[in-house]
């Protein structure tokens, strides 16, 4: 029986594909076992080999092969079969051929459709081409034959070797797509083990040179062992290309799915109206017609949403395009304003809102009535300085409302991070636009008043410098083209009004500092603070704890009562508390009882709300000792009074003893007021030699509380001076000023608070440095009421003010002269 497998597609010789006829008919010996002539016409093929016992299709384009192909049908003649070397060459010779090759038959030759021909050969038996004799019809060479080294029939190794090989190709065709169709049924059907290792050598998609090699081999075995290696490594190789190829197909199918899923939303949007990319484009391009910004900003502003329409809704970058597209229409571009520029409306707003604050309210009615005037100018940067509780952040408010401006509150404390103020590059992930920008959308407008609050609080860390980034803010030369680094176009910052508040101007960088126009707001007198309680905390209050205003009153003596002994400040914060603290008392009375304790709190009913007082009133301690003398000080809540307090006791080198936690400055003005009067003791009346016989102790007390400064310095000279010569110092009087060597008296700051310590101390007269005259003539008269100034330019002034000619009752005896006499009548 004859039996024949067609496999793949045919392809002509020196091609890629092959297609292969196994045909079997009988046995090995029938087809193997023949005799041939030692001169064989021999047919080159390009990069095809073939094997004993394999049926092969060939396509024949030479000449001289056709001729070759022709006679040996008509003949019944055996060909030798043997590959180029080489599969350009056109006339190969034999040093362009291989010298192994098999012996064929020609079975058939058709014609093709397409005027090729092709011959189907059977392999016979291996050969080795000794050499060419004739080149000419065709090629014809000497050859001899290469007998098979079979393996014994019942070769159990043998047999398992073939069902490996088997297996592999099985395997190999089924995984590898050179195949057009499965090919395992015509290997399962090949029950001769040579003709399968001979057809799987034929049709193995190998280099020519490896089945060469494969032909060469005389063992059969040897050659099934080999081919084994062969089809593992071509195995593994097409496993690992069709799971590449499968990785690659599942990330292609789901790419596919999702695109076909987006395209029938897509169509379903459209058909809605519209996909929301595309509505989000068109209304960003409709309302960009409508924002007044420069041509620079508008082509920045079309190229990025150029940008966005390319960008996949579902790539990371679209939420950052589009959140900045996004800002940058938000943000009012053009968008000003109306200033009310009724001078009189405005000054009415600022006095309805906050009592006192007299140069505020002043450079703001200025800047109105310029505005008015000219019609546009910059605005300023005013910097707000001054203890805490004293409005400066309530102030802006009030501002905003006088120019009928939107108001914007920034603060600054704990601030370190430079990108705060100025963004972060679109770069970063969770990039945002600075502080500055997104206050300016909230607000609507590009001219807000701007509040910068506790200014002094911001911090620089490894992350930047915020108060740099604070110097093209806070600069109206540069404040115009204002740059972010989220937005990173130039924005207009000239119009803003920036309020920048402070409590310390010591911890402001000089720079920033100098770019400011400073105001300073002061502490507020007692009966400053009453009117404020009276007028805005009170009502305040009545309303944050739900009373009316008929409900409870709180009259004024009981308002002097509270700030004179349960607040401590400058500002009305504290005041704020107690007044909230005690109506929260009523309230929580009348919430319980139904009843109102009482109509009106005085001042004797204060311990039943606030507990026991928390201050007592700094008050003049009098004259009555010599060496006593009262300083005014400035403190971080206001102006206080100090005592100076110089005490003398015998012992010799006359040292000199500094107590009450006093600062290096502190001592140094000690040291300096001592030295002044060791230099001028004559003008005191007072002995040279007294200082070597007795130690003077100057304290100062409250000791746990830190002191420094120079402005003690006359008042330290004054107390030496009254202790050393024991007159007393004049009634009601304090001083503050700083002194040299030379007993020049010098200006100091903080007079206004000093001014309003010693009022509610009682003081009278109060000594100061003749060029703090101009700090006295810049302060409202009803802080001076009641006070008298002494203006100095040397202690000796002072001394002459504040000593008088009446010494203690019982003074010291202090005269060297009289010690000696007593030493000589001993």
């Amino acid at each position: 029986m004859k039996k024949r497998f067609y496999m793949g597609d045919d392809e002509s010789q020196g091609g890629k594909g092959f297609s292969v006829i196994a045909d079997f008919e009988g046995n090995e010996e029938q087809i193997m076992d023949v005799d041939i002539d030692n001169v064989l016409p021999v047919l080159p093929l390009r990069n095809m080999v073939l094997f004993p016992g394999v049926l092969m299709p060939v396509s024949v384009g030479r000449k001289s092969s056709l001729r070759l192909i022709r006679d040996a049908e008509k003949k019944g003649l055996y060909i030798g079969v043997v590959c180029q070397k080489v599969a350009d060459t056109e006339n190969p010779l034999m040093d362009d051929l291989h010298d192994i090759g098999t012996v064929a038959k020609v079975i058939r030759v058709l014609e093709m459709p397409d005027q090729s021909t092709t011959v189907i050969l059977q392999g016979t038996k291996r050969m080795q081409l000794k050499e060419i004799v004739e080149t000419t019809p065709y090629l014809q060479g000497h050859v001899t034959t290469i007998n098979e080294e079979l393996p014994e029939k019942n070769d159990k190794e043998f047999q398992a070797l073939v069902e490996a090989c088997k297996d592999l190709i099985v395997r190999y065709m089924r995984t590898s797509e050179m195949f057009s169709q499965d090919p395992s049924f015509a290997i399962k059907n090949i029950s001769n083990p040579i003709f399968l290792i001979n057809f799987i050598c034929t049709n193995l998609q190998l280099k020519k040179d490896e089945k060469i090699e494969l032909l060469r081999m005389n063992s059969l075995r040897e050659r099934a062992y080999h081919l084994l290696e062969i089809l593992n490594r071509e195995v593994q190789l097409a496993e690992i290309k069709a799971s590449i190829q499968m990785r690659a197909r599942e990330d292609i199918d789901q790419q596919q799915r999702e695109y076909f899923l987006q395209q029938q939303i897509k169509t379903i949007q459209d058909e809605l109206g519209g996909s929301t990319q595309e509505q989000e484009i068109a209304e960003m391009r409709k309302k960009a017609e409508t924002v007044k910004w420069s041509d620079e900003v508008k082509a920045v502003f079309l190229k990025e949403v150029d940008k966005l329409e390319r960008t996949h809704p579902q790539s990371p970058d679209y939420s950052v395009q589009l959140n900045y597209l996004q800002t940058m229409l938000s943000l009012p571009w053009g968008i000003y304003t109306t200033d009310n520029l009724n001078l009189k409306n405005a000054e009415k707003t600022l006095n309805k809102d906050h009592y006192g604050l007299e140069k505020v309210k002043e450079r703001i009615l200025e800047h109105l009535a310029v505005l008015k005037l000219k019609g546009d100018m910059k605005s300023p940067i005013i910097c707000l300085y001054g203890p805490p509780g004293v409005g400066k952040t309530s102030l802006g408010r009030s501002i905003a409302a006088a120019l009928k401006r939107k108001y914007v509150r920034m603060s600054l404390g704990g601030v370190h991070d430079e990108a705060e103020i100025r963004g972060h590059r679109r770069t970063y992930i969770g990039a945002m636009p600075g502080r500055i920008i997104k206050n300016l959308i909230k607000a609507g407008s590009s001219n807000p008043v701007f509040i910068l609050d506790e200014i002094d609080k911001v911090s620089a860390d490894r992350q930047g410098d915020p108060s740099s980034a604070l110097l093209e803010v806070l600069d109206p030369e540069q404040n115009s083209t204002f740059h972010d680094n989220f937005l990173d176009v130039d924005y207009d910052l000239s119009k803003v009004m920036f309020i920048a508040t402070a409590n310390n101007l010591n911890t402001i960088p000089g720079p920033l500092l100098d770019r400011m126009e400073l105001i300073e707001v002061s502490g507020y007198i007692t009966e400053e603070k009453i009117e404020i309680a009276r007028r805005h905390l009170v009502p305040k209050e009545l309303e944050n704890n739900g009373l009316k205003k008929t409900d409870v009153k709180l009259p004024k003596q009981t308002l002097e009562a509270i700030i004179e002994s349960y607040t401590r400040e400058s500002g009305v914060r504290e005041l704020e508390k107690k007044i909230g603290k005690i109506l929260r008392k009523v309230a929580r009375q009348y919430a319980t009882e139904g009843t109102l304790p009482k109509a009106e709190i005085k001042p004797e009913d204060l311990y039943d709300y606030l507990g026991v007082a928390e201050y007592t009133r700094d008050k003049y301690q009098g004259n009555d000792y010599a060496g006593v003398v009262t300083g005014l000080a400035w403190t971080a809540v206001g102006g206080e009074i100090l005592f100076v307090e110089t005490s003398l006791s015998r012992g010799k080198g006359g040292r000199l003893t500094l107590t009450g936690n006093l600062g290096d400055v502190m001592k140094e003005s000690a040291m300096l007021a001592l030295e002044y009067i060791k230099a001028h003791a004559s003008l005191l009346g007072l002995d040279e030699e007294i200082f070597d016989n007795w130690n003077i102790h100057i304290h100062v007390p409250e000791g746990a509380i830190p002191k420094d400064g120079p402005s003690a310095g006359i008042t330290m000279a004054t107390s030496l001076a009254s202790a050393l010569t024991q007159r007393k110092v004049k009634a009601n009087l304090a001083m503050t000023g700083e002194i040299t060597l030379r007993g020049r008296v010098l200006p100091v700051g903080g007079i206004k608070e000093k001014i309003l310590a010693a009022k509610r101390a009682g003081i009278k007269e109060i000594i100061l440095s003749e060029e703090n005259r101009k700090n006295i003539d810049e302060i409202q008269d009803i802080y001076l009421k009641g006070l008298t100034f002494h203006y100095v330019k040397d202690v000796k002034e002072v001394f002459a003010i504040a000593l008088t000619d009446e010494k203690v009752a019982d003074p010291l005896d202090l005269t060297v002269k009289k010690d000696k006499e007593q030493k000589e009548e001993a």
